[in-house]
């Protein structure tokens, strides 16, 4: 006897299942501008490798012992490809139920099957955020409430030291999707059609008596440019996916592997005459800081991380003869380069990543410092400097310290590798010290400059001497720095000693354990 009948069924339940929340449902959801959560995997995988598990899931309705309908999980996920690797990959449907959750046993992201999927095969994870949540109506129904995080995966935070974790928010996320999207190595959001926050307006204004919309409550300007809450913003849902895609090519499938190196079509060798004077002889002259990354890495290799966020600072991946690199450049042109809480924070977030996945850190320091005064104080940036510090000095993939400019302080502290190589190279319009010399001198020769004839003329002249006791010609006289190059030589530099680093990445594969208490 066939068993026909059984696989026509099962094809009529698949049928329902890619229907998502059905005809009215889908279309009330397209006028909103969003793609469904199946048009969002066609996307961002391979061509034909996405295999769905726990497609059969849902709600069904029997009439005679016959199945009519089911309405299907609002959750779809399974694994798949990108550009040739596996990942596990899954996202709410927003037109069923609103994408809240369902089941006795969760299907989606860090705490369900998907992120079980990851955590056990070792694969990166991929999340489309577009959800709500829990909801009073399953308390309602069940007649008890649930314990919160009951359907957690035990797994839920130790995937981020083991996979890459990536989240894409595309449509309005709160509650546990909201979270999932923030417990991420990389987030993205939708301008204009996505917002993200841990409680939608309805609760703002029932808790705060505070009418808001949901952009301003969650949209890209709060999540993405003033909280950092969410990494990178993107046009469309398209340009987010393409950045999904382009964040997991710098990254190895897990700690356990190094990330992949791609063509070397670049040569090493280029000395690009445009870096000899980009930097002014203005020292208080700001100049473009990512023109000079893009003149050192391989071309078209940068994928800037947060670079809305805490724009004093720039974080990017990119790569060095085909070797997947952290950079972490001073910008000059905003707060003149000083680091700011804000900064500080984004710093530590990025070194811990990079950490992570065995990329190096290239330091491009044009630093006065730690940012100053009454703001800076009660924004706790000297807390949120000794915890980059930390990350800093708890890290052990391999870095090379690069001065441009300004290297001053504590701050400048946080850049070098002082538990490691301690590897410190500097360009000849570099100036390092404790304090700039116009602060330090008034404190240190107040005495002698307040004696003076002229005070004005003997405190420039100190200066002056100061900055020529500091010149990094003379520190490399004294093996203070490792070397001054010249400026055009900068990425040849830099990828023989990126090349070189391929043995030692090799032999510190694996989890990285990090003890203790960040201040």
């Amino acid at each position: 006897m066939s068993w026909q009948p059984e696989a026509d069924e099962i094809a009529k339940r698949r049928a329902w299942s890619r229907g998502l929340g059905g005809p009215e449902a889908v279309a009330r959801y397209r006028a909103q501008g969003w793609l469904t959560i199946r048009e969002r995997i066609t996307m961002l995988v391979d061509p034909g490798t996405f295999q769905e598990v726990g497609q059969l899931a849902g709600k069904a309705t029997y009439v005679g012992g016959k199945v009519q309908h089911v309405t299907p999980a609002p959750y779809v996920m399974g694994i798949a490809q990108i550009a040739g690797r596996a990942v596990a990959v899954g996202g709410e449907d927003f037109s069923v139920r609103g994408g809240m959750n369902w089941g006795e046993r969760s299907k989606g992201g860090q705490g369900g099957f998907c992120g079980d999927l990851a955590f056990q095969y070792r694969i990166p994870l991929v999340n489309f955020c577009h959800g709500s949540g829990g909801s009073v109506e399953g308390t309602r129904k069940r007649g008890y409430a649930l314990f919160p995080g009951y359907r957690l995966s035990e797994h839920y935070v130790d995937l981020l030291g083991i996979v890459p974790v990536v989240s894409a928010v595309t449509g309005t996320t709160a509650g546990g999707p909201a979270g999932r999207a923030v417990l991420s190595h990389f987030s993205v959001m939708v301008k204009g059609s996505s917002q993200v926050f841990a409680s939608g307006p309805p609760l703002v204004e029932r808790a705060l008596g505070m009418k808001i919309s949901k952009e301003d409550l969650g949209g890209s300007k709060v999540a993405v440019d003033s909280a950092g809450t969410i990494d990178n913003v993107a046009r469309d849902e398209r340009d987010a996916i393409a950045m999904v895609r382009r964040f997991l090519s710098y990254m190895p499938q897990n700690v356990w592997q190094l990330p992949p190196r791609d063509s070397r079509d670049d040569l090493a060798e280029r000395r690009e005459q445009a870096l000899l004077d980009i930097v002014p002889r203005n020292r208080r002259a700001p100049y473009d800081m990512r023109r000079l990354i893009s003149l050192i890495v391989d071309r078209g290799s940068t994928f800037e991380i947060q670079p809305t966020f805490a724009r004093s600072l720039i974080t990017s991946l990119a790569r060095l003869h085909g070797r997947p690199v952290g950079i972490i450049a001073n910008n000059p042109g905003v707060n003149g380069g000083a680091l700011d809480a804000k900064a500080a924070r984004k710093q530590t977030h990025f070194i811990d990543l990079c950490d992570t996945f065995h990329l190096p850190l290239v330091f491009l320091v044009d630093l006065p410092g730690f940012m100053i005064g009454p703001r800076a104080e009660e924004a706790a940036t000297l807390r949120e400097g000794m915890r980059s510090l930390h990350a800093r000095m708890q890290a052990t993939v391999p870095m090379i310290t690069l001065v441009i400019r300004k290297c001053y302080g504590f701050a400048g502290f946080a850049a070098r590798d002082s538990l490691g190589l301690d590897f410190k190279i500097a360009w000849p319009s570099a100036e390092i010290g404790s304090l700039p010399a116009e602060g330090g001198v008034t404190v240190a020769y107040r005495r002698e400059i307040e004696s003076a004839p002229d005070p004005v003329q003997r405190q420039q002249e100190i200066e002056q001497e100061l900055r020529i006791s500091g010149s990094p010609l003379r520190m490399a006289e004294a093996f203070s720095v490792e070397d001054v190059i010249d400026p055009r030589d900068t990425r040849p530099y830099l990828c023989g000693f990126i090349d070189a680093m391929d043995t030692r990445l090799a032999h510190t594969l694996g989890p990285k354990g990090r003890v203790g208490v960040r201040p």
